[in-house]
């Protein structure tokens, strides 16, 4: 059902193929873009990529291509305060719509993972809100 590494078209002027990078990178930016979304989780991997300068776009997403078809599983942090459920919906919409848009694909699933919420933390003078995880 689902390829390994890209989708191919073939076309009279050539093949295009799209990686599961891109649609990952997509995924990702897309879902970034919600409101009530504070971060990305992509575990110990993610993080050490993050201190080491480099910002890796696809953190805290799976995909699944197939020929026509995508499934994508998200991992998220929640800013508190939030209602989860319509966060997630409104992931699940945006990233379904850019996915469909940018690249063909009929996208089957999006399946979103809150793995935490983040506190504004505040320093000692309580001026300022930077967000934390707990």
């Amino acid at each position: 059902m689902f390829a390994e590494d890209e989708r191919t078209v073939a076309s009279d002027m050539g093949t295009i193929r799209i990686s599961d990078d891109v649609v990952a990178v997509i995924a990702g930016l897309a879902a970034t873009e919600v409101d009530g979304v504070a971060a990305m989780s992509g575990g110990f991997a993610g993080g050490i990529a993050e201190v080491l300068g480099r910002r890796n776009l696809s953190k805290g997403v799976k995909v699944e291509v197939g020929t026509e078809e995508a499934k994508v599983d998200l991992h998220i942090v929640v800013t508190y305060g939030v209602r989860i459920p319509d966060v997630a919906w409104e992931i699940q919409e945006n990233v379904k719509k850019a996915i469909e848009q940018m690249t063909g694909l009929r996208v089957l699933q999006v399946n979103v993972h809150v793995q935490g919420v983040s506190f504004p933390a505040k320093e000692k003078s309580g001026e300022r809100d930077e967000p934390a995880l707990k």
